[in-house]
């Protein structure tokens, strides 16, 4: 069997939560809590392409702003 996240056939969505890390999630799948829609169904690549250019920092979102903090 095939893992759903790896099908490059298959239709995605990017998710992203609250500390602005991003997801590449299977279509058919329900958009699990404390994630939302960043980018709507299409096709692997193009999602690929999304968070490439989207999550461009690694670090969660509250750690980043922490250390800005100071």
């Amino acid at each position: 069997m095939t893992n759903p996240f790896d099908d490059p056939d298959a239709r995605f969505k990017v998710l992203v939560n609250d500390d602005g890390q991003h997801s590449l999630w299977p279509s058919f799948a329900a958009v699990p809590e404390g994630w939302s829609v960043s980018l709507a169904d299409t096709d692997r690549e193009s999602c690929l392409a999304y968070v490439e250019e989207h999550w461009t920092d690694m670090r969660p979102k509250s750690l980043a702003d922490r250390m800005a903090a100071g």
